[in-house]
């Protein structure tokens, strides 16, 4: 990693600092970004690159970890500037066409989609290129190695650059100046088991630093791990005695924040980090995914 510089780009979502990072990793041989952000904050992304002395036309290689939103959202603008977009091969074909990926988000979002996210446009398709498990994308003088790490997502790669990696949700979720993880689980891909050996495969790469999406430098990735997998069990098992109980959605969800927020609060949280946290990770929606993987589970007995 000589001559490498890696620079989180805050993107202010929501009005909020430090919730969604694009990452700038200069190389050798020039830039490359890590993660775009979604197109609601293209103006904020483009002004942090101007801070640096570059358009989005001199990005000419984009890395995504994954499709969602708030990772993916603006690919489409860049592709359309010129810059080659490295992504999941389930991913790619949801960036050329997004149809799908928007009537879903749709379903969630309601007539918050704009607002939250901004126009979502195709990514021609020469400019997409699904990499596999494993395969290096040799740009800018740098080989990032992608690793294939599911739970969050299917569609879902953390990028390995010499010791550090660039893990989008994969390893979790953790605002700069506090040590607390936290558990994004969605629907309709959270699985518990899958995101475990997640866990155990990034534990095995003993990464120097981590860069999740949300937000800034890991610098103890041990550490970061280990509380995921802990709270993903704990959230987990929560939610299931709940809906065990009997319980509806709706009756969980208020439980669930209860339980998140007094656990931020404990380890002394400010309300102001606890609403980044909140924007980073909608607490309602690991309801939602966590349901969803034990309604699947206990449908397939």
């Amino acid at each position: 990693m000589n001559e490498t510089t890696i620079i989180p780009l805050d993107l202010n979502y929501k009005d909020l600092p430090e919730t969604i990072a694009s990452y700038l990793v200069i190389g050798p041989q020039g830039p490359v970004l890590v993660e775009t952000g979604p197109a609601s904050t293209l103006p904020t992304l483009k002004a942090r690159l101007s801070d640096h002395g570059l358009q989005t036309t001199d990005i000419k290689h984009v890395l995504v970890t994954h499709i969602h939103l708030d990772h993916s959202g603006a690919a489409g603008w860049l592709a359309q500037d010129g810059a080659q977009i490295y992504v999941h091969p389930v991913g790619a074909p949801h960036l050329i066409d997004p149809a799908k990926l928007l009537h879903s988000a749709g379903r969630i979002y309601g007539d918050q989609m704009d607002i939250l996210w901004g126009e979502t446009i195709p990514a021609p398709a020469e400019k997409v290129t699904a990499v596999a498990d494993n395969e290096s994308v040799e740009v800018a003088g740098l080989t990032f190695t992608a690793l294939d790490t599911p739970g969050h997502a299917w569609h879902h790669h953390t990028y390995r650059l010499g010791d550090v990696a660039f893990t989008g949700d994969a390893a979790g979720i953790k605002i700069s100046g506090t040590d607390l993880v936290d558990l994004p689980a969605p629907p309709p891909e959270f699985k518990l088991e899958v995101w475990d050996k997640t866990i155990d495969r990034l534990l095995a790469e003993n990464f120097k630093a981590l860069y999740p999406t949300h937000f800034g430098r890991v610098d103890d990735p041990a550490r970061q791990l280990s509380g995921l997998r802990a709270l993903m069990q704990q959230a987990a098992e929560f939610v299931r005695a709940l809906m065990q109980q009997g319980k509806e959605r709706d009756q969980i969800v208020g439980p669930y924040i209860e339980l998140m927020q007094g656990r931020a609060r404990v380890a002394g949280l400010s309300d102001f980090t606890i609403r980044q946290f909140d924007a980073a990770n909608p607490l309602y929606m690991s309801v939602d995914g966590i349901m969803r993987y034990w309604q699947r589970k206990w449908a397939k007995k």
